[in-house]
């Protein structure tokens, strides 16, 4: 095999047509009647695609390992094992309507970067580790980016463990099971650099008729459970007012809070989404009412003064229509700022390609959050079309698909070279 040459000049691209042909392989494992995908976390559905990326491994000469909390980590050798190494990947599990690119093209394309240093013959002097994180959607097991954060130290391993579906079953039996509850710890090992190959997931790119975003950060969320308490009645006898309703509570709620966050423009972001009540019944108010809010902001100042005013919000309506209240925090990640060095090493491969390229924040969070916080890290951002994901009609073209991943193969290369 030949030595690395790092130098600008030496620039390369993967390969396409390989990269696109397994993306649409891997998109066949658990398709969904709208050409999306369903891959919950540590269902058997995830434990094919895995099958199918292991078999690709495999066959690329790499060595793997599973970690105690599911994480999967392949290993390109280097000419020194002792070198820190480069780690690159995202995820293989998908929302229940996902689409066939979130996660998935990061992991692919990191695969590729592979196959083509095998093309090459070329070797690196660090490893290279390719990883597919543990339930980064959390749309199965509430914790998003879960393998990730405790990887990172932020979710004791018990903790995540213990996390059970809408069934009743446990993360930690689900990895017994599939045989996923590896005698690595789960924590950092050595690691000069990170990085993550991902789709936008928002339009700005598309927008702007630019190729690459060069990410410089994450904005920070927070998950909540709001939970009301009322007084159950019959629907019929009971008068209007009066009535210990929380339905009418959570009304209010509501558009107090988009209203709130509307007033953040343009970067603050709050979102509504699973809804409950007890007792399940069309005629009777509810005794126990709950849902769930998403609020998003890049700034970590104006991110606590969000939340602060839902606070303010959910227990003003409730004193006003005499129900109780309670906020849980379920998950909450600041925001984020990437390695000065990996950026500018993203930068420089896609200005050695020749492609267009703008920086930007993530509006959504990614394994790459919790990796930042032990490791350097940055992330590659390429259009999918409309700004369009986590739905079955998410999309890229391969040409799209083959940009980012030659980009990331410039910035491995340069990280990797020791």
């Amino acid at each position: 095999m030949t030595s690395l040459d790092s130098s600008p000049t030496s620039v390369d691209r993967v390969n396409a047509d390989r990269l696109w042909s397994r993306l649409m392989t891997m998109a066949e494992v658990a398709a969904t009647p709208n050409g999306g995908n369903n891959r919950q976390a540590l269902s058997d559905d995830d434990a094919a695609g895995r099958a199918l990326f292991l078999k690709w491994t495999t066959d690329a000469g790499c060595s793997h390992e599973m970690d105690e909390i599911g994480n999967l980590f392949v290993r390109r050798p280097g000419r020194d094992p002792a070198k820190p190494a480069v780690l690159i990947g995202s995820h293989l599990d998908t929302q229940p309507t996902g689409g066939r690119f979130d996660g998935i093209y990061g992991v692919l394309g990191g695969l590729e970067v592979i196959e083509r240093l095998n093309d090459l013959n070329v070797v690196t002097e660090a490893p290279i580790d390719l990883v597919v994180w543990a339930n980064e959607e959390g749309s199965r097991f509430p914790y998003s980016m879960m393998g990730s954060a405790v990887w990172a130290g932020k979710l004791p391993p018990a903790q995540a463990l213990a996390l059970t579906d809408v069934h009743g079953v446990a993360v930690g039996d689900e990895l017994n099971r599939l045989g996923w509850a590896g005698t690595r710890p789960a924590r950092p090992m050595p690691t000069a650099a990170a990085f993550e190959l991902h789709i936008e997931q928002g339009p700005i790119l598309e927008s702007e008729g630019l190729q690459i975003g060069v990410v410089t950060g994450v904005q920070g969320f927070r998950w909540f459970t709001i939970e009301l308490g009322g007084f159950p009645a019959h629907a019929g006898p009971t008068p209007m007012l009066g009535r210990r309703d929380p339905a009418r509570a959570i009304a209010r709620i509501v558009e107090r809070v988009y209203a709130m966050v509307e007033s953040y423009a343009p970067w603050g972001r709050g979102t509504f989404a699973q809804f409950g009540s007890e007792p399940v019944s069309p005629n009777t108010i509810p005794e126990r009412l709950w849902c769930t809010l998403d609020l998003r902001h890049p700034e970590l100042e104006s991110l606590e003064q969000m939340d602060h005013a839902v606070r303010d919000i959910v227990a003003a309506e409730a004193d006003a229509l005499g129900v109780t209240s309670s906020i849980a925090v379920d998950n909450d990640s600041p925001p984020v700022a990437f390695d000065a060095g990996c950026i500018a090493a993203v930068e420089a491969a896609t200005a050695d390609l020749g492609f267009s390229r703008q920086r930007i924040v993530s509006g959504a969070g990614h394994d790459s959050c919790y990796v930042a916080l032990r490791v350097p890290t940055s992330m590659i951002f390429v259009p999918c079309a409309g700004g369009l994901s986590h739905n079955e009609a998410e999309s890229i073209t391969k040409e799209q698909a083959e940009h980012g991943a030659s980009v990331l193969l410039g910035a491995v290369r340069r990280m990797a070279a020791g």
